[in-house]
């Protein structure tokens, strides 16, 4: 089994419900980040806890190799700004 990329539609899921799922996903992670920077947590160790947690769960779920290849890819989404909310450096 594969792992779901971005843009494609879990099974018997459309598209848009796939997103709308993400997004709310997210905000709950937010959320818990939140919290836990309230409580004094680093979010350097926040971000490597969940981290972590997520790979777990690809693993559990897609298996290591589908995992693998998944990450591979993570590299190119990070230089490219993927994941920037602000200003590059």
């Amino acid at each position: 089994m594969s792992i779901i990329s971005d843009d494609l539609p879990l099974d018997l899921v459309s598209a848009e419900d796939c997103h709308d799922a993400r997004r709310v996903a997210y905000g709950y992670v937010e959320d818990a980040f939140t919290e836990a920077q309230q409580d004094g947590l680093d979010s350097d160790a926040l971000a490597h806890a969940a981290l972590f947690a997520a790979f777990r769960t690809l693993v559990e779920t897609y298996g290591e190799e589908a995992t693998a290849v998944f990450a591979e890819g993570l590299a190119d989404k990070v230089r490219t700004g993927a994941f920037s909310s602000g200003t590059r450096h």
